[in-house]
């Protein structure tokens, strides 16, 4: 069996097809937009999705580079393959810490150009040096300039609370972005790639042919992978990462569906799994929090130190299409920026009323909400909160609840006081979303003949009923499960059944006393 190739972190196209790595074919979509009657788009996906993979595939094409596409799906297409002039803009590269770091970026660009297409240098202004750099490359080659711009919003997003340097670059990039419009006849194609539409960046209200594809049905696809994608292209993979891990091929599969997959990017698009943690996995045959390690996107990080919403209705929550398009930068809409930086996804879509259902995506974002979560609410006391978790998650696991409750209650007695604990409901909410986002197979409320259970726990080997009390007694709390006879509806499951009161103090802020039985 020949070994397969994860290029990991290889985002140039060229590269990836002459090193016979693993590609999973985007093509398709390269032709929809390459024959369409349109000339301008935009593309909002999460960090890490193949954005700039894409573009690259789109640089190559567009460059006429038809030896890279071999046996792909635009192989067959009677595209002429001409050269088009290509002006690819990667601005993910940079922090810009500094109001002058753009600049220095496109004066080296442009002199590139310049040098490239014969382009007199007519002024030092930078918009007016792209105009110029546009219509010239179209004097000199005969053919439409191609625009391709990664990650047009970077240097806002990074400058959020430098209110100089975040207006430098807002004006810095509306005055280039500005020349879509203004050389409209010297263009081809422009393409632009970013986490989110910002409403107040010009480019979006200058620009009303613009097509924004980011919720569009006919391109839900186009960046991340399909389960058909992944069966067809990776069998090879799952069975190794099988062998390895001593498990069947569904076991694997499932393993990593339920890790990695879960996105959707529009009303009939496909489950997408995350490429960057997938292509991880299959490459190290072992499942880890990929996605996680890269990072958390600034502004979603400095937005959550600031919310004091119901969680668990946050996580849970219906919107429209308009709720999720654009975003405030000086005010953001949590919900918005949640699902535009992948840590919400569309789980479902409501005709009656119009509305999204969103959700968190797999196990591997929950990991990854709860690790930015915690240092927002969790003040250290003793252990380390990270700490407390995982020693939280093994006693569930081995059946220890006793154990188990003492690191629930050291985590409790270290929540923030920005953490609403005023009720019971919001108790109740912190409650739940601890055993969650730790990963646990945890359900509110969940529903029997008489009432419902506060919070289900399932492990491998136990299932945990608990009920909770605020401001009353854990006895009483066991009594009500007893009363109500919650553990009859898993009289037929081998698994051994724990049951759980608890009681939480209003007064200490913490959980006052369990029983367990």
């Amino acid at each position: 069996m020949e070994e397969s190739i994860y290029a990991i972190g290889q985002q140039d196209f060229k590269i990836l097809r002459e090193e016979g790595a693993i590609y999973v074919d985007k093509t398709a979509f390269v032709e929809r937009i390459a024959k369409s009657k349109i000339h301008y788009y935009f593309l909002a996906r999460p960090r890490r999705f193949g954005k700039s993979l894409f573009l690259s595939t789109l640089q190559y094409f567009y460059e006429g580079k038809k030896e890279l596409f071999k046996g792909l799906h635009i192989d067959s297409s009677d595209w002429e393959w001409a050269s088009y002039p290509v002006l690819r803009l990667d601005l993910n590269i940079n922090k810009y810490e500094e109001p002058g770091l753009l600049d220095k970026i496109l004066d080296g660009l442009f002199s590139e150009w310049e040098l490239k297409y014969n382009v007199k240098t007519i002024a030092n202004e930078l918009s007016s040096r792209f105009r110029n750099i546009i219509a010239s490359a179209h004097k000199q080659t005969g053919h439409q300039v191609v625009i391709l711009i990664d990650e047009y919003d970077k240097p806002l997003v990074g400058n959020l609370n430098k209110s100089k340097h975040f207006e430098h670059y807002r004006a810095k990039l509306a005055s280039i972005y500005s020349n879509f419009k203004s050389s409209a006849e010297h263009i081809q194609l422009v393409f632009l790639t970013g986490v989110s539409r910002f409403s107040k960046l010009s480019v979006f209200s200058d620009l009303n042919n613009l097509k924004d594809i980011t919720f569009s049905d006919d391109y839900a696809d186009i960046c991340g992978i399909t389960e058909k994608e992944f069966l067809e292209g990776f069998e090879c993979g799952i069975s190794k990462f099988a062998k390895l891990n001593e498990l069947s091929f569904d076991q694997a599969f499932r393993l990593l569906k339920k890790s990695y997959d879960g996105y959707r990017f529009a009303l009939r698009g496909s489950e997408i799994y995350n490429p960057w943690s997938l292509l991880n996995a299959m490459n190290d045959s072992k499942i880890e929090d990929y996605w996680n390690e890269t990072g958390t996107p600034t502004l979603l990080a400095e937005v959550l130190k600031n919310v004091n919403a119901d969680l668990e209705k946050t996580f849970n929550t219906y919107c429209t299409e308009s709720d999720l398009k654009g975003l405030d930068l000086m005010n953001p809409n949590p919900i918005a920026l949640l699902y535009q930086t992948g840590y919400l996804t569309i789980k479902s879509f409501h005709p009656k009323i119009k509305r999204y259902k969103l959700g968190i995506p797999n196990n591997e974002v929950k990991k990854g909400f709860f690790d930015i979560l915690l240092p927002q609410y969790v003040k250290s006391k003793g252990r380390e909160p990270k700490q407390v978790i995982s020693d939280m998650v093994m006693h569930f696991i081995l059946g220890e609840a006793d154990e188990a409750m003492k690191c629930m209650q050291a985590y409790f007695a270290g929540i923030h006081f920005k953490m609403k604990m005023d009720n019971e409901n919001n108790f109740h909410n912190a409650f739940f979303l601890l055993m969650d986002l730790i990963g646990l197979d945890t359900e509110a409320e969940s529903a029997t003949s008489d009432g419902s259970i506060d919070i289900t726990v399932k492990t491998e080997d136990y299932i945990y009923v608990i009920e909770l009390k605020y401001d009353g007694s854990a006895e009483k709390a066991l009594q009500q499960i007893e009363d109500k006879n919650y553990t009859r509806k898993f009289q037929a499951d081998p698994r051994q059944t724990i049951c759980i009161g608890v009681n939480f103090s209003s007064k200490t802020r913490c959980i006052e006393e369990w029983t367990i039985q």
